[in-house]
């Protein structure tokens, strides 16, 4: 499309040019001569190299195509048969053949191509020989027009001059004379008296001989009879006349009343007129002459176009015998009249077609107009007729373009109707009208629109899928592939999925299909949209919003969720000194519809026979209508129905079992408001905060034994710690220990590493236990705690009395483990020392490390108070994830209330937490 603009700009660029070419072509030359060429001669480029786009030429008109013709891609203009120039131009003296070639889309080329004379006519006459009377009394100098010879050749190659020959005594002369049209014709003329007892016939030869190259000519005899005298000729009043005449006049009108006069008496002066023996047939089609009185009127169609000057020979003689005629011209000058209507031809550029994209300004045709008549009768004014999206614009004489003067558009009208109407300037004047179709070409240039902003579609839930939903349409004016749209969805999400898995759409029509069924508690309405693209190229496109909206159906029945029932059944305990009024129960049922098939009413449908009851239709309260009595049976079957106000109303029901106690309910059971009011929470908001309490308890355990743990496993050990801890250690008989019974066994790790060194130092200060010992070592910390190998007793025993068991005690201080070796006397140290030194500075280590263990522990007890508010926070995320889950599992038992089912839960629920309990046991070490 873009390309095509260019074009048409770059082609109204550069204006139309115009050349004139003139040719010329001898007669007689046979089919396919090449008369010249029409890309060279006009300097036409026929692209670099000779290569390009290739030449176009198209012949506008052409005035003998018989004859002539151009070629379309070459440009060579050549012959089609051979061309006669008599036959072609038999009255005119200059022939000559137009045309008019448009070449390249650019440029217009006006040819003349004239056809030159050869010398291949000879003059001939109108016939062989002519007969001539003239009186022997005929003066010297008297002239007796003669026979005009025809010569069809032109110029030089036409009649040149008459000559006679055979005049033995001179008697005769001839005088060559030219008419106004430039042909020539002789006169006889009578050199010396003629006498007829001399001689009275003599024979004359007319030769006429053309100015060819190689001279052509024709003979004519000339019969000259001497005749006795008639004394006088009749003479006209003037040798010449002029007269003039408008064209067209019609047959019969006077154009002229010649009068000659003869002196003589009788016969011989009564004159008759005729035209002159050698005038063409021509004017005597034309004209006629009253023998008698001399009067020329026109019988003939009279054309200036044809023969604006019309030259005529009369001659006039006497009755008399041996008359001599006398002679004169008429010439008759015809009056151009406003008779020709102007000519309106054109050739289309565009083949009659143009995009609508073409700016204004676009060449669409090339009109040229044209009129026979002359003056003012002849010149013309063209315009376009109409209120249409193109003018004329004139170029050069009598030529136009018709150009567009604004934009198109095809969808406003796909083709128009050009009128053309030419006016001369004559009076009357004459108009001509021409008309021709121009037809719009398509262009991609209008979007698909749809016919709405938002669609707004319903479908019923529980829908089938694949069910109709309803359809968007978009218009494109445009044609073919530009008017063709497809429809697609675009790329969304729906309630968390994609919106192809709830909708699709046909591409070619707009139909929207449902993909699954619908669920109006899921989901109400959902929007997409709608993509609509044409086929054009490049592609338009729009798109539009479509709401879909899923109508409520009542495919819920209703559920009774108070009081809980087992297997539809609930049974209330009332005491029987109530009064009127006491609320028994309230009912409460659940219908997930919207709006009427959601709104519910409550009724009592059996069992109510003696009107004990009564029941709020809307609330669901169950009433007392009377006093329980004595009389009243212990027991009432209700049945209770709660109905919806869909279309069809769905029904559920239920029995309810009232038993009356006349003294205190039997298990201590509450009051029945009391158990009403209880029973208003609900049974999973009690197992909710039973499970609660539960989780909590067990975190609570958990953290205690974690912590327990925690402190077993301080690397720190100390026997007398231990002696407190376990007093049992001290009952019985006790082994005497000295200091023989302690070993220390080196460890391969000890072997491995040079720096670790063990010192066994005795502390004197405790006074109550001299055999105090401290031991120390340091192990490497990578070592594993199955490493450490405690001391071995040997045989000998060290008695301890029992009421000093918490007196004696070792402390063996470890930084590292002891790697396991076996005890033999190669493995035993060597050497133990035992000192006092330093005691004091290990004695202020030791509270040191003491402080520090106690800060620890504080540490640690925050860290667990945080760990149990955590806790307690994952407990309660994890209640509410029960809860979520449980409402699920509700929904899924459906819509016939089983109340059964909805035990069976709580229970899994409960053996569930049960289950949780036992694991956290066993992974849980038993403390001694």
């Amino acid at each position: 499309m873009y390309l095509s603009i260019l074009f048409f700009l770059l082609l109204w660029a550069q204006a139309l040019a115009l050349k004139n070419l003139n040719y010329s072509v001898n007669e007689e030359q046979g089919p396919g001569t090449v008369i010249g060429n029409i890309a060279k001669d006009a300097k036409l480029g026929l692209g670099q190299g000779g290569q390009g786009k290739k030449s176009n030429f198209r012949v506008l008109e052409n005035s003998a195509p018989h004859l002539i013709d151009v070629d379309p891609e070459s440009g060579l203009l050549y012959t089609k048969q051979r061309i006669d120039r008599e036959t072609l131009c038999r009255r005119n003296p200059k022939c000559q053949l137009s045309m008019e070639v448009f070449a390249n889309d650019k440029e217009i080329c006006m040819i003349k191509v004239d056809i030159v004379d050869i010398n291949d006519n000879s003059p001939t006459f109108p016939s062989d020989q002519i007969d001539i009377d003239i009186s022997e009394n005929a003066a010297p100098g008297t002239r007796f027009p003669l026979t005009s010879a025809h010569d069809p050749d032109a110029g030089e190659n036409g009649l040149k001059t008459y000559q006679i020959t055979r005049d033995d005594y001179n008697l005769f002369s001839l005088d060559v004379k030219s008419r106004g049209d430039g042909t020539k014709f002789p006169e006889l003329v009578i050199q010396r008296p003629l006498d007829r007892e001399e001689r009275n016939h003599h024979t004359l030869i007319l030769t006429a001989t053309d100015g060819g190259e190689y001279p052509r000519s024709g003979t004519m005899q000339i019969n000259v009879k001497v005749i006795d005298s008639n004394d006088n000729s009749p003479v006209f009043e003037q040798p010449s006349y002029v007269v003039e005449i408008p064209e067209n006049s019609p047959p019969g009108k006077v154009v002229i009343d010649l009068n000659a006069t003869d002196p003589d008496e009788g016969s011989n002066g009564q004159v008759v007129y005729s035209f002159s023996g050698y005038a063409p047939d021509r004017i005597r089609e034309l004209f006629s002459i009253d023998s008698r009185t001399g009067v020329i009127k026109i019988q003939g169609e009279i054309d200036y176009e044809e023969n604006p000057i019309i030259e005529i020979d009369v001659q006039a003689k006497d009755l008399g015998p041996n008359p001599i005629p006398g002679h004169c011209k008429v010439t008759v000058n015809v009056i151009d009249r406003n008779d020709n209507w102007p000519s309106i031809g054109f050739v289309s550029v565009r083949q009659g077609a143009i995009s609508e994209a073409a700016p204004p300004g676009t060449v669409i045709a090339l009109v040229r107009v044209t009129d026979k008549d002359s003056g003012r009768n002849g010149k013309l004014q063209c315009r376009v007729l109409g209120n249409v999206p193109f003018k004329l614009e004139e170029n050069y004489d009598n030529f136009y373009t018709v150009v567009t003067d604004r934009p198109l558009d095809r969808e406003q009208q796909d083709e128009y109707n050009v009128t053309i109407v030419a006016k001369d300037n004559g009076t009357p004047p004459l108009n001509s009208t021409k008309s021709f179709a121009v037809k719009i070409l398509d262009e991609n240039d209008n979007v698909p629109r749809f016919t709405k902003a938002v669609y707004l579609l319903q479908v019923p839930e529980n829908n089938i899928p694949g069910e109709y939903l309803g359809s968007v349409l978009a218009l494109d004016p445009d044609l073919g592939q530009n008017g063709t749209v497809f429809y697609s969805i675009l790329n969304s999400n729906v309630s968390g999925g994609d919106v192809n898995t709830f909708v699709n759409v046909n591409a070619a029509n707009g139909a929207i299909y449902a993909v699954r069924s619908f669920n109006y508690e899921q989901i109400k309405f959902f929007d997409f949209k709608v993509l609509a693209k044409d086929a054009g190229s490049p592609h338009l496109e729009s798109n539009t919003t479509v709401r879909v909206s899923v109508l409520d159906v009542n495919d819920n029945i209703p559920v009774i969720v108070l009081p809980l029932l087992l297997n539809d059944t609930a049974e209330i305990h009332v005491p029987r000194n109530v009064g009127v009024g006491y609320v028994v129960t309230t009912v409460r049922a659940v219908d997930n519809d919207y709006g009427e098939s959601g709104r519910l009413t409550y009724e009592i449908s059996d069992g109510n026979e003696e009107h004990l009851f009564e029941m709020d239709p809307v609330t669901g309260e169950v009433r007392t209508a009377h006093p329980f009595w004595e009389d009243v049976s212990p027991m009432v079957e209700l049945i209770i129905r709660v109905m919806d106000h869909g279309k069809p109303t769905l029904t559920t029901a239920a029995r309810l079992i009232v038993k009356a106690y006349s003294g205190p309910l039997p298990g201590g059971e509450p009051h029945i408001n009391e158990e009403h009011h209880n029973w208003d929470t609900s049974l999973p908001l009690i197992v909710t905060l039973s499970i609660i309490s539960m989780m909590l308890l067990a975190a609570m355990v958990t953290i205690a034994v974690k912590c327990k743990r925690e402190n077993k496993e301080i690397r720190t050990y100390n026997c007398r710690i231990a002696e407190y801890s376990h007093p049992q250690l001290g009952k019985g008989k006790k082994k005497k220990i000295n200091k023989n019974d302690i070993m220390l066994v080196q460890s391969e790790v000890e072997e491995r590493d040079a720096m670790n060194v063990m010192n066994v130092v005795s502390s004197p200060s405790l006074a109550t236990s001299p055999m105090y010992f401290d031991y120390q070592t340091r192990l490497p910390l990578s070592s594993p705690r199955s490493e450490v190998m405690y001391l071995k007793p040997t045989a000998n025993n060290l008695s301890v009395p029992q009421g000093q068991g918490h007196g004696v005690g070792c402390h063996t201080s470890f930084t590292g483990p002891v790697t396991n070796t076996t005890d033999t006397p190669s493995s035993r140290m060597s050497i133990i020392q035992v000192g006092t030194r330093n005691h004091s500075t290990r004695e202020r280590e030791r509270f040191g490390d003491m402080e520090r263990e106690r800060e620890s522990c504080r540490h640690g007890k925050r860290e667990r108070e945080r760990e149990r508010e955590r806790e307690s926070w994952r407990v309660g995320d994890m209640e509410r994830e029960r809860d979520r889950v449980r409402e699920k599992e509700r929904e899924r038992v459906g819509v016939h209330g089983d109340r059964q089912v909805m035990l069976h839960i709580v229970e899994r629920d409960r053996e569930r937490d049960r289950e949780r309990d036992r694991d956290r046991e066993r992974e849980e070490p038993v403390t001694s």
